[in-house]
């Protein structure tokens, strides 16, 4: 007997993706975001998936561009937080303690301290439904000296147990690690 499941605990585990913005008043925002992946190899283009009702799909649609950062294992917890908190009412950055440093290449900002960033262009929008989808070609990609002996630091989810991973283990349960900045985006 078939048995139906979701399609998110097939393709998994998938690497945790925090994507940058500036809103309206040139404020830095970071959001994690559970869809997207690869979308072209030529132009290069990554694409995203945001619900309409969130303050990343307000900055996105106003400011065109965005960057997608990987995240390097020790900042787990940093980047459960910027998948549970909405930027309308905390400064993640501020809360987190990380940098968000201006791209020389599209409207948006990446995190200083992640080794990897893509910076991307809106190409195209497709509304999905729940979802909208962002295709941003991209345009830069900002790279840490020393990066590539980062690959196996940086963190992968899996959308069916809820859980981070790094180098083929959990190390933190997703929509909980993060929730130690909870206490500090309100003072």
């Amino acid at each position: 007997m078939k048995k139906s499941i979701q399609p998110q605990a097939i393709l998994f585990p998938n690497p945790v993706l925090v994507v940058c913005t500036y809103d309206a008043n040139g404020k830095p925002n970071a959001a994690t975001l559970a869809w997207g992946g690869i979308a072209s190899s030529q132009p290069p283009a990554i694409s995203i998936a945001v619900q309409p009702r969130r303050y990343t799909y307000e900055a996105i649609m106003k400011r065109k561009a965005f960057t997608v950062n990987l995240v390097p294992e020790k900042y787990a917890a940093e980047a459960d937080y910027f998948g549970i908190a909405s930027g309308r009412e905390s400064d993640k950055f501020a809360v987190t303690g990380l940098t968000p440093a201006g791209s020389e290449v599209v409207d948006a900002p990446y995190i200083a301290e992640f080794p990897y960033a893509l910076e991307c262009e809106i190409a195209h929008i497709l509304d999905l439904g729940l979802h909208t989808l962002f295709i941003g070609e991209v345009k830069g990609t900002v790279v840490e000296d020393g990066a590539a002996a980062q690959w196996s630091d940086i963190i992968s989810w899996d959308a069916s147990t809820r859980e981070y991973f790094a180098k083929g283990a959990p190390i933190a349960k997703a929509f909980s690690a993060g929730m130690r900045f909870t206490d500090k985006q309100f003072q």
